[in-house]
């Protein structure tokens, strides 16, 4: 009979931890946090990594995907192969869809960079904090620049991934275990949307297209590999999972030294690469005549502007671009944007300027010849565009000042930026 009370208090036991899963893993009450820099990971994840064959102190790759607004942490089971353990909602992140260019312009970052224990800042005035390590080594090569961009707490941003301070608390601890299991660099990778074909299809017009096929090249490595890639950076482009194959070395802004990818990878890549074609033609046909309007970045917190009720003012979150954004007709945008230019007008404000901000880098052209002359114009990835200034035409023909957003205002502890070290290739991974 005793056995039969014990089976039915473990049946419920089960249950209630089936409910539990549920729930958000980050509402621990952060008044009960001792010590933050020592917080352990909840019972719930630790359970999960035992599931998932993944020791605690495995090494982990961060991936954050701007538009969907996620922030993903993958971890190394004990056959090297990465798998995602937890995934959370940014909070807030500014500007739009795109590189961090230039100080002040309020982007947050797109690559790849190398997060080493230095880059840990447990005196964040952000509750915890941890640098991105922009400007990395192809930010560097193409003139790009700016400082204290973080992955923090505190839900506020100015070309940071803010997070809750829950959520940065379990991020810090993810990193923290993998240190001290001997990873000496953690990959973050940012991009600006899951890079399948229907979203690059989706996003095709935008100008910093070039650079996302760039980038995408090393989120396809490691969609198949499962893996961290081996990044390096030659003639001021990104270059994935390369080996020497003679002497030389890479170096951001000089020539590519010879090299060649592994047989097995480029099979496999092959593979990967005619699967996409097939799906990025269908998606083409079913996007023609479509436009993506991204939002501003006020449009965006305006989505979620009940989160902000009954919280610090310093509280704002932004909510994401799929939220806010929407598929329009270009006939659709193109009234939208001259109704927009007529409202302009009548305040007596710069035209011009409203379109830029409304319509952001990837709204289609209003007719063939336009667009065949913004097919010619320099790409993100082009070194030029971190130092000219944005300039624009008014209706009158007068040239018009784009105004440009104010300085990063957050202040960190300095955080030392030390020189990537080298790292084995990926197939002798950890």
């Amino acid at each position: 009979m005793r056995l039969k009370h014990i089976a039915f208090a473990l049946l419920v036991a089960t249950a209630l931890t089936g409910c539990n899963d549920t729930l958000d893993t980050t509402s621990i009450d952060l008044k009960s946090v001792k010590n933050k820099v020592e917080q352990p990971l909840p019972a719930k994840i630790l359970a999960d990594m035992q599931a998932k064959n993944m020791p605690r102190q495995s090494p982990i790759m961060i991936r954050i995907l701007k538009e969907e607004g996620k922030l993903e942490i993958w971890k190394a089971r004990a056959d090297n192969r990465f798998e995602v353990i937890k995934s959370y909602d940014i909070c807030a992140w500014s500007g739009k869809l795109g590189p961090k260019v230039k100080e002040g312009d309020r982007q947050a970052p797109e690559g790849f960079y190398s997060l080493t224990p230095a880059h840990l800042n447990p005196n964040s005035k952000y509750y915890l904090a941890i640098n991105t390590g922009f400007p990395n080594r192809y930010d560097a090569a193409n003139g790009r620049n700016g400082s204290n961009l973080m992955i923090h707490g505190a839900c506020s941003s100015s070309g940071c991934y803010s997070m809750t301070d829950e959520q940065v608390l379990e991020i810090y601890a993810f990193a923290r275990d993998a240190f001290r299991g001997g990873q000496t660099s953690v990959q973050l990778q940012a991009f600006p949307f899951r890079m399948d074909a229907e979203n690059m299809a989706r996003h095709r017009d935008n100008q910093n297209f070039a650079f996302w096929k760039m980038i995408k090249e090393g989120y396809d490595n490691f969609e198949i590999t499962k893996r961290p890639p081996e990044v390096n950076v030659c003639e001021k482009k990104y270059v994935f999972n390369q080996q020497l194959t003679g002497n030389g070395t890479f170096a951001p802004a000089s020539a590519c030294p010879p090299m060649s990818t592994a047989p097995a990878l480029v099979s496999a890549l092959s593979s990967y690469e005619k699967t996409y074609d097939v799906a990025y033609t269908k998606a083409l046909d079913k996007y023609d005549g479509k436009v993506w309007y991204e939002p501003t970045e006020a449009e965006r917190k305006a989505v979620v502007s009940e989160k902000r009720k009954g919280r610090d003012i310093a509280y704002a979150p932004t909510g994401t671009s799929l939220e806010a954004g929407k598929l329009m007709s270009e006939s659709d945008f193109k009234d939208m944007m001259e109704k927009r230019m007529a409202a302009a007008q009548a305040k007596n404000a710069p035209a011009s300027s409203v379109m830029l901000a409304s319509a952001g880098p990837n709204s289609r052209a209003t007719s063939a010849a336009e667009r065949m002359r913004q097919d010619r114009l320099p790409t993100a990835t082009t070194p030029a565009i971190a130092a000219a200034a944005p300039t624009v035409m008014s209706a009158q023909g007068k040239p018009v000042a784009v105004p440009v957003p104010a300085q990063n205002p957050l202040a960190y502890a300095a955080v030392p930026q030390q020189t990537e070290e080298a790292k084995k290739p990926f197939w002798k991974f950890w």
